[in-house]
């Protein structure tokens, strides 16, 4: 149900940051059971049993695992106890060298700030909602005297009531186009309708009731607000009989061109009442969840209710859950999932949960409202239930479809670059400047289930000459590969490794990679270059070059050949990308910019004072003192720093 805008919740860690208490034994960085049960046991000596969340870290102090207890000390003597763990947690306690340690005032707490840790840190022993894009909203604003309504995301910091969440854009695309024809609603930005003076094309096509150029009275446009509000609140069938009744009157009085309008709009709410994927009149509000297993895959499918409405729903298909349960899996995701999503009051899932009392009391403090969780046995729900079971099983058969044809792929590339087994993660790299200008290099990250968006990095070219492109591939291999090997020096490869490096560029540039990263002494790292053929122009005729000197093509219609492609287009994409970026930041830079102690303010008050960037260079002590909001100390600085401190 909507909720008028509030000041976001507080950061979860921050309210028990008084609490936390840190204890960490470093060992040796060999990955042994003796040295992290060590760790683990120097922690239990002053662990108390309290409520709270745990983190366990490796030698490097990345984060392994979260958890949360009911009793800290209880909790993590488990892990003391090898025999009784299964492979994945003996493996993950030989890597533990420290562990963190947060105390919360109740087990509830502790869900919340666990969830909320694994969102942030994304621990590898953890089960991870990979899908965590936020959730679009309708936002009705309520802070002008003709309100707007428009899509949002992100933070809530416009007053007014917001609809949500829709599962996907096009839910909420499709929801607000009928919302336009149904009750005229402006969705135009304050200043565009500041500054008209007359109506756009929105209200020549029946969209929007022009209220920039008075075509409407405030009155009038305040009850299609609140019929607006209505709508969105569930009681669509009030608003209906409303429209109906004025139909009728306005043909009676013979106005047909306003029965002809009425009658638009009604087919308009008929049209979306239509549209629903399911039938969830008489739910209210209620948030629907299934779970599908199948060949080690785990898919979650996602059905979001709002005033009896259906807004969409989503497949989620969490990583990590390996040797884990079906109930462990699906209580983790709820967690992370409305760790940003407000909840509905009511939640139906197609299972028990033994931790669904925990999970709704945590919830209920969070949004300040009852919440119930409840797997139904009987009536309209369990008919909803099983509509959302059966369209996760269908998303699973669809995922794993992808995944076996995904598999081929590596394995066709594997067997192409003369690799041991499927690359399991590859990387790609391309150069992007003009002339030498706002020089970068752009890696690309993609695995077994496609593009790792999350660990794209940007190098931002230093110290090579920036119109030489070889020197350039090898700073930012330089950079790469010698951070990676700094960091393993005493430790085995972790998964940041690549198995496949894939180089945007003909023999010249893989020549120059090379001699990198031989002096760097990297092995066991296939690197392999590029190239358009001899005819640019032709699709299909890339050449791909060994580091021993050979070249290969492929087949025009070979589908492995589609995915190299597609890698390396990925990469060209996010370097000219980046590189966009960089050249529109310098476009608006300031030698001012470069002046410590100079803020945005300042900046602006000597800037308006003198004119341009260059009259403040040049201008004396004296001056600069003169320019208000300068102070003398800001003034001898500047003056410092363009003609140096005597």
């Amino acid at each position: 149900m909507p909720k008028a805008d509030r000041p976001d919740q507080p950061n979860a860690a921050s309210r028990f940051s008084e609490e936390a208490q840190t204890y960490a034994v470093r060992g040796a960085d060999a990955p042994d059971f003796e040295t992290g049960v060590a760790a683990i046991r120097n922690v239990l000596k002053t662990l108390p049993h309290k409520p709270g969340v745990y983190r366990m870290h490796d030698a490097r102090g990345d984060v392994l695992y979260v958890g949360k207890a009911r009793a800290l000390k209880n909790r993590v003597n488990n892990y003391v106890q090898i025999d009784r763990l299964p492979n994945r947690l003996r493996r993950m306690v030989a890597l533990t060298r420290s562990m963190t340690i947060v105390t919360t005032n109740s087990e509830a707490e502790a869900l919340l700030l666990e969830a909320q840790l694994i969102k942030r840190y994304r621990p590898a022993y953890n089960v991870l909602l990979r899908d965590d894009k936020s959730f679009p909203f309708i936002l009705l604003r309520a802070d002008h005297t003709f309100p707007r309504i428009q899509k949002h995301r992100g933070a809530r910091r416009h007053k007014g009531q917001y609809y949500g969440p829709f599962a996907s854009a096009g839910s909420v695309n499709q929801t607000l186009n009928a919302l336009e024809k149904l009750f005229l609603l402006r969705s135009c930005s304050d200043s565009f309708f500041n500054n008209r003076d007359r109506p756009c094309l929105l209200y020549q096509i029946k969209r929007c009731s022009a209220p920039c150029v008075g075509r409407i009275s405030a009155e009038d446009y305040g009850e299609l607000v609140r019929d607006a509000k209505s709508f969105l609140d569930g009681k669509s069938s009030g608003v209906q009989a409303r429209l109906a009744n004025d139909m009728e009157a306005a043909s009676a009085d013979l106005d047909f061109e306003r029965a002809a309008m009425l009658r638009d709009r009604l087919k308009a709410l008929t049209f979306i009442q239509g549209s629903q994927a399911i039938n969830a009149q008489g739910v209210g509000d209620a948030d629907i969840f299934a779970l599908a297993h199948r060949n080690g895959v785990m898919g979650i499918q996602a059905f979001f209710i709002r005033g009896g409405q259906n807004w969409g729903h989503r497949s989620f298909f969490p990583a990590h859950v390996a040797e884990l349960s079906e109930e462990e899996v699906f209580t983790s995701f709820l967690a992370q999932f409305y760790e940003d999503v407000p909840p509905a009051k009511c939640i139906l899932l197609d299972r028990s949960l033994g931790e669904a009392e925990l999970l709704a009391q945590a919830l209920s403090e969070r949004a300040e409202r009852k919440i119930e969780i409840s797997a139904p046995q009987r009536g309209d729900r369990v008919r909803l239930v099983k509509q959302a079971k059966r369209n996760a099983e269908e998303a699973l058969d669809r995922r794993l479809a992808e995944s076996t044809t995904q598999g081929r792929l590596l394995q066709e590339v594997a067997d192409l670059f003369d690799l041991p087994e499927p690359p399991k993660r590859i990387e790609i790299y391309d150069n992007s400047h003009i002339q030498g200008t706002n020089a970068l290099g752009a890696m690309v990250v993609a695995g077994p289930e496609g593009f790792i968006k999350g660990q794209y990095r940007k190098f931002n070219i230093k110290q090579a000459a920036t119109d030489d492109d070889f020197a350039m591939m090898r700073e930012v291999m330089a950079r790469r590969f010698g951070r990676l090997m700094a960091e393993d020096a005493n430790t085995e490869r972790d998964e940041n490794w690549p198995d496949l490096v894939l180089i945007d560029g003909g023999k010249g540039q893989l020549s120059s990679v090379m001699e990198v990263v031989r002096e760097l002494g990297v092995e066991d790292v296939a690197f392999i270059g590029v190239a358009k053929g001899p005819h640019h122009g032709r699709e299909g005729r890339e050449v791909f070059h060994f580091p021993d000197g050979r070249e290969i093509t492929l087949p025009v219609n070979a589908p492995v050949l589609f995915y190299l492609q597609r890698l390396r287009d990925e990469a060209h994409r996010f370097a000219i990308g980046a590189h966009r970026a960089k050249r529109a930041k310098g476009i608006t830079a300031s030698p001012l910019d470069e002046v410590p102690g100079i803020g945005p303010a300042r900046k602006k008050a000597l800037l308006m004072h003198f004119g341009t960037a260059r009259a403040v260079r040049s201008a004396s002590l004296e001056d600069l003192q003169k320019a208000p909001g300068v102070s003398a100390a800001v003034a001898q600085t500047v003056h410092d720093f363009y003609h140096g401190s005597r």
